[in-house]
């Protein structure tokens, strides 16, 4: 197992290849659907985003409330192709890392190639056990969102497998549409 720490840089995304399996240390961000589309928009117009992207990862996760004497709920990973449409957006301004589960689109990948960059996989059902690898919760952009508010969350050992690698390369087989 690779152990990483954030903010990513070119040299660790360029030494992971797909099928890697790491353990992420450091600050990431959380973010879903709405909040991607916050975040897209905020682009366009030319405005500057609430959060900095760069060599950030992204984390696609709504977890649940904490209970008592834990700092996050369950923290299980988001179907990443919900994400797409965003995705190769956010590459571009500076996201250098994206953990969720299943497939991502060809637009997805080739931006990943584009912006050296790599989209992690985390087991999906397993959210309460993630969590465990999470050692700090505070939610930084987007309150009225609810649990998909943008957080900042610290990782420690947190456990993932490198879904697709700046190189073009993925675990996933190649299925017909």
């Amino acid at each position: 197992m690779k152990e990483i720490k954030t903010p990513l840089t070119n040299e660790i995304i360029r030494s992971l290849k797909a099928g890697d399996e790491v353990a992420i240390s450091g600050f990431i961000y959380t973010a879903r659907d709405a909040a991607h589309k916050r975040l897209c928009d905020i682009l366009a117009q030319g405005g500057n985003l609430p959060i900095s992207l760069e060599g950030q990862i992204i984390y696609f996760v709504g977890p649940t409330p904490a209970p008592p004497g834990r700092v996050i709920g369950s923290a299980g990973p988001t179907t990443s192709a919900r994400m797409d449409k965003f995705s190769p957006v956010l590459l571009d301004a500076g996201l250098k890392g994206m953990i969720g589960k299943g497939y991502r689109s060809d637009e997805v990948r080739e931006s990943l190639k584009k912006n050296c960059a790599v989209h992690f996989a985390a087991l999906g059902g397993a959210g309460a056990l993630l969590s465990q690898y999470i050692i700090s919760a505070e939610v930084v952009a987007y309150e009225d969102l609810g649990t998909e508010a943008i957080r900042k969350l610290e990782l420690k050992n947190f456990p993932a497998i490198v879904a697709y690698d700046c190189y073009g390369n993925t675990v996933f087989k190649k299925v017909n549409k």
